[in-house]
């Protein structure tokens, strides 16, 4: 086998990894939709709990990072892909925490009724859910197009976003009794909107892996 058809192999594993990591968090994000919707603290819990699986997937694909580096000492595109997959896994990481954060306060409020105390909340979770699954599969895809979207597409989550707050400033004017489950609301969406960035974070680096800048700074 050639060094360079070794290297290539790896990263065919590296980006099924990704991949893997990617739907994983993504399916977290369903449960938050399920866990708001039918009240469900046991699926609340199922997200907590696979924050672990979230955090074993993400030194997993560290080391074969790490690995690329010090053993096959990539230059140039193939440096950028690797080095991009470090950041890229961080923020996949970063979204699962989230993920977790939500299931925590969906356990907490056994029966509250977050879904319907808040219109934009489902909108909200449908447009992260579409961000991370568009970032992760640009990056692997090395997509420039399909990154771009998705960073337009976090204009729809800040949106969203705002619109919660002013939901709950609107609630609590009014007097509503439940002030702790609109302070949890607007948890719940500061949340999401962070996962969001993270997205944007991944198709940032699907640009660097081409072009080597990030904000239009050339680093590598």
């Amino acid at each position: 086998m050639t060094a360079r058809l070794g290297f290539e192999q790896q990263l065919g594993m590296l980006n099924d990894n990704l991949t893997q990591m990617g739907q994983y968090v993504e399916e977290s994000i369903d449960r938050i939709f399920v866990a708001l919707k039918e009240q469900d603290t046991e699926v609340a819990k199922e997200i907590v709990e696979g924050d672990r699986m979230v955090n074993d997937m993400e030194k997993t694909i560290e080391a074969q990072c790490l690995s690329l580096i010090t053993r096959q000492q990539p230059v140039a595109r193939d440096l950028r892909l690797v080095s991009a997959a470090l950041k890229v896994v961080t923020d996949i990481e970063r979204i699962g925490d989230h993920a977790a954060d939500i299931g925590e306060i969906l356990m907490k409020f056994e029966n509250t009724d977050f879904y319907h105390a808040s219109k934009s909340i489902p909108p909200m979770i449908e447009a992260v859910k579409k961000m991370v699954h568009n970032s992760v599969d640009a990056f692997i895809a090395r997509d420039i197009q399909l990154a771009e979207l998705v960073m337009q597409e976090d204009d729809v989550v800040d949106s969203c976003f705002n619109k919660v707050k002013q939901e709950v400033i609107t609630t609590l004017k009014e007097g509503h009794e439940d002030v702790d489950c609109f302070v949890d609301i607007l948890m719940i969406a500061k949340y999401l909107e962070r996962i969001g960035d993270h997205a944007e974070n991944i198709a940032e680096w699907t640009v660097f892996q081409k072009s080597g800048a990030v904000d239009n700074i050339r680093i590598l």
